[in-house]
């Protein structure tokens, strides 16, 4: 239903905007809530900038370049981020990223905000991201960041900003967001909860990182040394039974690798899972009740569990080939990050869509662990021997039945398995306490209010 709202011409912004968008009701009522505070523009208190203008080049290591997609819910995911060398982090030396600085995506995801920490220094960003660069004695960043997310901080920006399809907010627009300044020991129980959140997903991503060292222990994968010949052959028999014509299909590193796994228990996929299918075409139905897993939830780590779409539970019951179960793994498919592969760790229903891969292991084996060896060179490997297609890569059901994968004793694939279990339960953790600190100041400006 339409919402009409009208307001006085006396209240329309001297040589500002006059259009509608800006002076929605939300707006407006955000606009007299934090008058009743004492709030301070971003313009006093810090810098703002933004990144590199110029073309890129990366390289294989360096200095991390963020982009807008880097800045997540309340902290910056730089897993996967590329790299710039010193020349180019010399020529942006403005945007340069410090610790506590608060970062805001300024473009493409819009309105996302997050808190840079130590682990992330050296860094640099491109022209998508904003960086508040706060002076002295100003609110810690800790603070800034859970007041932006919250619903106060959104509406300003989501108000300042401009653009039809792909809405984004200049650096001037930026100055004029309003800081609200409670009071020193409330800004610290904030910005305490804020910071205890990071902390424990700095512990997440240990733990994860801890699994991958003692596979790698566990299945001498340092001891790899793969030879780059020039160029090799491959037999006749061997093209019959792959019916690949493609050189990537024979490269010999790929021999190498069996050879190195040879003492071993070595098991084909077709061999131990009871499920290998694509899910299917999801109906999507934004107040749906039923979660939907498609390719852009699965994480380098773990599934964004948070970020999940909905179906309906109609939808659901007719697409019984996509239902997914407590321990699947779930097999990325179709283009950029092809056999990325994540774990599902829950008990409730969900839908695996078209590029997803549903693979469900015999009893017996921890998937957990399973999912680790995807991730790793071994699986990575095996992922681009046998994927398909050049424009874009495919991964079929029939060529995960074809990799062959270390099985452990049992008991060290518990072992495995419980410290990705055990990462995956301190990121959700870490997520409730950096949303709690974002509810926290919606909480305490409300109360100030009616004091």
């Amino acid at each position: 239903m339409a919402v009409c709202n009208v307001i006085k011409l006396s209240d329309v912004r001297s040589g500002f905007r006059i259009d509608s968008e800006f002076y929605r009701k939300e707006f407006i009522d955000t606009d007299i809530l934090l008058s009743k505070l004492r709030t301070v523009p971003f313009w006093r208190i810090a810098k703002i900038t933004d990144g590199e203008h110029g073309s890129v080049s990366f390289v294989n290591g360096g200095i991390k370049y963020l982009m807008a997609e880097h800045i997540k819910q309340g902290f910056i995911d730089h897993n996967g981020a590329r790299f710039i060398n010193q020349e180019i982090d010399n020529r942006n030396a403005r945007s340069r990223v410090r610790e506590v600085d608060v970062l805001i995506s300024i473009k493409g995801t819009f309105g996302e905000i997050g808190l840079a920490e130590r682990n992330l220094i050296p860094a640099n960003m491109n022209r998508d991201v904003a960086i508040i660069k706060l002076y002295p004695d100003s609110p810690c960043g800790a603070y800034i960041t859970s007041f932006l997310r919250s619903k106060f901080g959104a509406f300003q920006l989501f108000r300042e900003a401009s653009g039809g399809v792909q809405q984004m907010i200049t650096l001037e627009r930026l100055k004029y967001i309003l800081i609200p300044l409670l009071t020193d020991d409330l800004r610290n129980e904030i910005a305490d909860i804020h910071q205890e959140g990071l902390s424990i997903r700095e512990n997440s991503i240990f733990l994860y990182v801890q699994a991958q060292q003692l596979l790698e222990s566990e299945l001498d994968l340092k001891k790899l040394n793969f030879q780059k010949p020039v160029g090799y052959t491959t037999r006749c028999s061997e093209l019959e039974q792959s019916h690949r014509m493609d050189s990537q299909h024979y490269q010999p590193r790929f021999a190498q690798l069996l050879n190195h796994f040879t003492g071993f228990s070595l098991k084909l996929i077709r061999d131990i899972r009871t499920y290998n299918r694509r899910g299917l075409q999801p109906v999507y139905v934004e107040n749906g009740s039923i979660d939907v897993v498609n390719s852009q939830h699965l994480g380098p780590q773990h599934i964004d569990y948070d970020g999940l779409r909905k179906t309906s539970e109609q939808a659901f019951a007719f697409s019984t080939e996509g239902h997914i179960q407590n321990n699947d793994l779930l097999i990325y498919t179709t283009g950029a990050y092809i056999g990325r592969t994540n774990v599902y760790l829950r008990s409730v229903p969900a839908l695996a869509s078209n590029h997803v891969n549903i693979l469900r292991l015999n009893s017996g084996i921890d998937a957990s662990y399973m999912a680790l060896v995807f991730q790793s060179v071994f699986g990575q490997f095996q992922t681009q021997k046998h994927a398909r297609g050049s424009a874009q890569a495919e991964l079929y059901p029939s060529d995960i039945d074809r990799f062959i994968v270390p099985l452990l004793s049992i008991g060290k694939q518990i072992a495995i398995g419980d410290l990705v279990r055990k990462s995956l339960e301190k990121q959700q953790e870490s997520k409730r306490l950096i949303d709690q600190a974002k509810n926290r100041v919606e909480q305490l400006i409300e109360e100030a209010v009616r004091q």
